[in-house]
């Protein structure tokens, strides 16, 4: 009886124990991530060749107490290394684990290879070569707290590496992760089995190969132990034979239908030629399709099973919600009776089937957790409900209303909903065909995974009552900001898209940043500041992306200055200014922090235009700023640049912003809230939008 151990992912080490003891294990331990075992060399050959769930199967060399370096050299140095690495062969040490006295791996693979080395030049009289990529012999070492294990690899190459996979499309699943998942499923192989995104096929070929009786291991060219001192070739053989002779009998009484579908003719392509190279092409039926076409191939109730899209990025997150919503409605729809088995590291995309799940499994793929959900849909399955029913009316009701003004108005950027119902705290803009939805931050009394659940509810039934599909829908996330997070990057996309908004062309970009360059509930200031801008010239500090400025040439300035603290938002409205015709050199654009700028610049302008951030502390900034705070010291810089029968509009988006009224009148200055006038018919839920003041000197 020889001791083994055999890896496998998180969350498979109770069905390994059942496999290795059906091939003829004893003594079998669970640990995580592994199955310690014993057995004589005909079982470990076993656990190679039929083992459908282990990563790899190792010989236990040693066991033994390592609290310094030297307890490790020395240990080692007692393996009888002679036994196992024949004369001339190269070997490899891989390390894992790290304890007080250990804390680098490569050290303490170090070690063991010295070991080695020294144990094997003494006794042959010629020192062994060590190749860290193609080894003949490779030696594990694992350390945890105060033991080290040291074990032979037998599998060479990963178990999962079947020899079947000739290409594969983004992040397959891997192979013993597959035959698990069919496993946890209780798929019959006598059922149906259908994979509606079946990717490069890999559990449809498991599927197969469970079936038709095939070993996984019967096409791989190479094992570890086949090198080994140890490795008795004729009891393999005869193992490979019998696997050999198994397989073919198994092919051909094999009746599984196996049904493989995906949208991506290219990635069908790979699933078709690895299922030839398994041998298993009669029993997969493949076919192009999405899953808003699904229909159900087959008379006879069975299993669908499939490794959906998680989603990785909000940006993905719209389209699939569409997918997992639309998975729903069709499997009650037209696979009634049917076992369903789905995985995903998403429980929130899985719950958007609104499908109640009998049975979930905690697995990894890889490093990402994961669950696979097993459900039973009902011979008498109905549709489900609409989703957010009072969101819905109201997003309908409010479309209703909105489509038609904005239409008469020029516009084709606007709010449709923001947070009209306290439940559903979200805010809904148009763009074009676009949508844009920003999830407001929950208050603290509304658990998370309730306000989450919300939220997808609410984009769903957004894309259900615009008609707009999941490509053409953005989702942020948007906390309490401060200063200039606003112009924080998200993305790289790059995505440029012309909106018109009265008689101006802009540009936004509902990807890369928080905001999309363009703040709708300043729509009335901008056209207000076209009206004014004739024949005047123009000052816009704090500009962002220049909307503003775009207005005012585009209503007569005689000249404009653009001025903002970030390059990338200057260029933004130097980009907006040239799409609407604005050259030259009557049009300036200054990149620099604007305190510190109009604190130094002399220039006097007829019209100023001042949006200040509510909060800033920029690394740029020589101090912080916050509008209430010093809202009248940047009032004072900037009437030192108004001429006199000249106009400053002042906003800022501060709740409850209080206008230092006596402090104006001390420097010789008069204010009017325009706020009212200035809100737009898409914001009239919220009057606290942003607060909008014309300033003049006060003898005007």
């Amino acid at each position: 009886m020889l001791p083994f151990f055999a890896t496998c992912p998180k969350g498979l080490e109770s069905l390994l124990s059942d496999e290795l003891q059906a091939l003829g294990a004893s003594q079998v331990q669970e640990t995580v991530a592994g199955v310690a075992f014993q057995g004589e060399l005909d079982v470990a050959y076993r656990a190679c060749l039929w083992s459908r769930l282990a990563s790899r199967i190792m010989l236990q060399l040693a066991d033994f107490p390592m609290r310094d370096d030297m307890d490790l050299y020395l240990g080692a140095s007692n393996v009888e290394w002679e036994k196992h690495i024949q004369e001339g062969q190269t070997f490899a040490v891989d390390f894992s684990g790290s304890n007080r006295a250990i804390t680098n791996t490569q050290y303490g693979a170090l070690k063991i290879k010295d070991a080695i080395v020294d144990r094997l030049s003494k006794r042959r009289g010629e020192r062994p070569s060590v190749d860290k990529r193609f080894p003949d012999i490779r030696i594990l070492a694992h350390l945890k707290r105060e033991r080290l294990s040291i074990t032979l690899d037998l599998s060479g190459p990963a178990l999962h590496q079947r020899g079947y996979r000739q290409q594969a499309g983004e992040a397959p699943l891997k192979e013993n992760l597959a035959a698990a998942i069919l496993l946890r499923s209780g798929w019959d192989a006598n059922s149906p089995l259908v994979d509606p995104m079946c990717g490069s096929g890999t559990l449809l070929i498991e599927a197969a190969l469970m079936a038709a009786d095939q070993a996984p291991g019967l096409l791989r060219p190479r094992f570890g132990f086949m090198a080994w001192s140890g490795h008795d070739r004729e009891l393999w053989q005869s193992l490979h034979a019998e696997a050999t002779v198994r397989a073919t009998r198994g092919l051909n009484k094999a009746e599984a239908v196996i049904y493989g579908i995906d949208q991506d003719k290219r990635v069908l392509g790979f699933a078709q030629d690895n299922a030839e190279a398994a041998g298993v092409e009669r029993l997969i039926h493949f076919s192009q399709g999405s899953v808003g076409d699904l229909h159900n191939p087959s008379e006879q109730p069975g299993w669908l099973i499939s490794n959906p899209p998680y989603g990785e990025r909000l940006s993905e997150f719209p389209s699939l919600l569409g997918l997992h919503q639309g998975l729903g409605d069709t499997l009650r729809e037209q696979f009634k009776g049917w076992h369903v088995s789905l995985i995903s590291s998403s429980p929130e995309l899985l719950s958007c089937l609104r499908l109640r799940p009998e049975k979930t499994y905690k697995l990894f793929n890889g490093a990402l957790a994961c669950e696979l959900r097993n459900y039973l849909i009902a011979a008498d399955a109905r549709p489900a409900r609409p989703l957010a029913e009072d969101f819905a009316n109201r997003l309908a009701k409010n479309i209703k209303a909105l489509d038609k003004w904005a239409r008469g108005e020029g516009i084709d950027c606007y709010r449709l909903y923001d947070a009209d119902l306290p439940e559903y705290n979200a805010a809904i803009d148009r763009y074009q065909d676009h949508l844009v939805i920003q999830e407001y931050a929950a208050p603290k009394s509304v658990p998370e995974h309730k306000a989450q659940a919300r939220f997808f509810d609410l984009v769903q039934a957004t894309m259900t009552v615009t008609g707009v599909p999941g490509s053409k829908v953005v989702l942020k996330v948007r906390a309490r900001q401060k200063g200039r997070e606003q112009y924080e990057k998200l993305d790289k996309r790059e995505q440029w898209m012309e909106v018109q908004e009265h008689n101006a062309q802009l540009l936004v970009n509902l990807h890369d940043y928080l905001d999309t360059g363009l703040f709708l509930d300043h729509r009335p200031i901008r056209k207000r500041l076209g009206e004014l801008a004739k024949g005047k010239d123009v000052l816009n500090v704090f500009a962002y992306t220049g909307t503003a400025t775009v207005h005012a040439a585009l209503g007569g300035a005689r000249s404009t200055t653009t001025v903002d603290m970030s390059k990338t938002y200057l260029g933004w409205a130097e980009r907006n200014m040239q799409l609407n015709g604005m050259n030259g050199r009557r049009h300036q654009y200054v990149q620099a922090d604007c305190l510190s700028w109009l604190a130094k610049s002399d220039g006097d302008y007829d019209l100023i235009f001042a949006d200040p951030p509510t909060f800033s502390n920029s690394k740029r900034m020589e101090d912080s700023f916050d509008v209430q705070r010093d809202h009248l010291e940047l009032l004072h810089l900037l009437s030192k640049h108004l001429r006199k029968g000249g106009l400053l509009v002042f906003s800022n988006n501060k709740r409850n912003f209080k206008m230092d009224m006596d402090g104006l009148t001390a420097l010789g200055l008069s204010a009017k809230d325009i706020t009212r006038s200035t809100l737009p018919k898409d914001f009239a839920r919220n009057p606290q939008i942003h607060n909008c003041w014309e300033i003049r000197w006060s003898d005007q």
